[in-house]
């Protein structure tokens, strides 16, 4: 059931308004070979302008992807850093996210312009 939800909300994600960005966060993360890459993507794009809902879609997007290489490489699927270690891609790429706190129908950045 979750995924069939999961799948509808990413299917309205790519027909709405930040279809673009969407589309080519999935190219990208189609061909996911190293976490540099993701990261100097998701930092290249204008996230304060994508809704809550979109944002989400794509924070759960990513995490997949990135889950999905780290077991694909013999790594376990999740293995942040302790605190004082260097960041890996997944908690840059959080961290990206988290400097713009949106709230549920609302752009990222804020208020709806």
């Amino acid at each position: 059931m979750w995924h069939h939800h999961h799948a509808e909300r990413l299917k309205e994600a790519l027909a709405s308004v930040h279809g673009a960005v969407m589309a080519q966060l999935l190219e990208e993360l189609e061909d996911l070979r190293e976490g540099r890459r993701l990261v100097n993507f998701i930092s290249a794009q204008d996230w304060s302008a994508v809704d809550a809902d979109t944002w989400l879609i794509a924070l759960h997007e990513i995490n997949q992807a990135i889950m999905k290489l780290r077991v694909k490489s013999g790594m376990e699927p999740i293995d942040d850093p302790l605190p004082g270690q260097p960041d890996n891609a997944s908690r840059i790429i959080k961290r990206l996210f988290e400097s713009f706190p949106p709230s549920a129908g609302e752009p990222a950045g804020g208020k709806a312009r």
